[in-house]
């Protein structure tokens, strides 16, 4: 099977690069989606505030999938389902496999990697305790409730105040379930003020910052949880603990992009974001090969994923019709100060730019930098929601060499 474009994943990043890169011109694009259904994740978060940067409306998830997949259906793009991708080769050749055609290739002139991200599970906290039943994380919960119609318990702690999370503790205190509280290693919330504000402060749900689970209580299934305070390295506080009943815990505690297949074929990955180091035009250390969406970079918003997934759509396909000219690397953008990660990492200077950018803690009176020639004020910069700011040629052709970015203001 030969395309012009190969597109890994039919969540919103893929959906929105492969319609992409049809408007561009390019004949034959494919999706390939190891699930049964496209959309990602979208079709479980029943919850509205998706596309109101994109589309200007407040639509739930489901909608906001709804109306990429069926651009995507009206351009042409072909979606293949249920099927998985083992291999990428050098040559942009995707070893691929499912029920219907068994293992099967698809040469590609140009790819790009959608494949999300997926949920940090119990393992790599170690968390002490017991392993009952009852221990979930946010999204197999939601997938539970919304989809499945089933209320995984009765009452529930949540660790971790990532957006899922929150949202959950709202839809199943909705649902009648008890949500005795949500612990924060940090001293802060970790995502959306709005999630904060409508799905915990609204419905008087108990958070405790600065805290985590200590041990997990329970044989066969979980009877509670103790928790503790913790200090400013996150070492648990000698006498601040407090066990609390609980029959049913959910972890929120981060994100991790899916990029066994990036390292297989040899792309360049960022410790900082998990994701691959790319240029403005998504492309990363393999040519031909482009990201977008949370493969390459946690998101806080889907339109975000959308919007960036177009650039490596778009790229891909100019790459394929031959009329993308990325020329040398100009600089790279190195995190300063305050800076967790800076996407893309590379610019070459051949258009405009959005650099993407998270704090690594709450800023007020913050001024972002790039370099010595740039800086942008803001009100208050928080790590759940990223800093985009855009650069136009003539500024990106000042940057040469290794160039900080960074951000000064006060401590929240």
């Amino acid at each position: 099977m030969q395309v012009d474009v190969a597109v890994i994943g039919a969540g919103p990043a893929g959906l929105a690069a492969a319609s992409r890169a049809r408007e561009v011109g390019v004949k034959k694009v494919v999706v390939i989606e190891r699930s049964e259904e496209p959309g990602g994740l979208l079709h479980q978060c029943i919850h509205t505030g998706f596309g109101l940067q994109y589309f200007k409306e407040d639509l739930t998830g489901p909608e906001y999938a709804h109306r990429f997949l069926k651009k995507a259906e009206e351009l042409g793009v072909e979606i293949i389902l249920e099927t998985m991708v083992l291999e990428i080769s050098k040559d942009l050749t995707l070893k691929a496999v499912n029920a219907k055609r068994g293992l099967f290739h698809i040469q590609a002139k140009a790819v790009v990697l959608a494949m999300g991200c997926r949920e940090r599970t119990r393992g790599p906290l170690l968390i002490p305790g017991t392993r009952p039943s009852g221990i979930l994380t946010s999204g197999t919960a939601q997938r539970f409730v919304n989809v499945e119609g089933f209320i995984p318990g009765e009452s529930f702690f949540i660790l971790g105040s990532g957006d899922v999370g929150m949202i959950m503790a709202r839809r199943l205190t909705l649902e009648g379930a008890k949500v005795v509280g949500v612990a924060e290693i940090l001293p802060y919330i970790g995502g959306l003020i709005r999630n904060e504000v409508q799905c915990l402060r609204d419905f008087n749900i108990p958070v405790y910052l600065r805290h985590t689970v200590l041990e997990i209580h329970g044989r066969d299934r979980v009877e509670g949880v103790t928790i503790g305070e913790v200090d400013e390295k996150g070492e648990p506080i000698p006498g601040a603990e407090k066990h609390l009943q609980c029959d049913t815990l959910l972890l929120s505690v981060g994100l991790i992009p899916e990029n066994e297949l990036s390292l297989g074929v040899g792309v360049e990955l960022d410790k900082r974001t998990g994701g691959a180091v790319v240029d403005e035009f998504r492309g990363t250390s393999v040519k031909g090969i482009f990201a977008g969406g949370n493969v390459l970079h946690v998101h806080d918003l889907v339109d975000n994923v959308s919007i960036e997934s177009e650039v490596a759509g778009e790229s891909a396909a100019l790459y394929a019709m031959g009329k993308l000219d990325m020329g040398k690397e100009a600089a790279r953008l190195i995190p300063g100060r305050n800076i967790r990660y800076v996407v893309p990492q590379i610019v070459r200077g051949r258009g405009d730019a959005v650099i993407y950018a998270r704090v690594t803690r709450p800023i007020e009176s913050a001024t972002f930098y790039i370099g010595d020639f740039y800086k942008k004020r803001f009100n208050i910069i928080r790590p759940s929601t990223m800093v985009a700011v855009k650069l136009e040629r003539k500024e990106i052709s000042k940057l040469k060499g290794e160039v900080e970015v960074w951000v000064e203001g006060s401590y929240v």
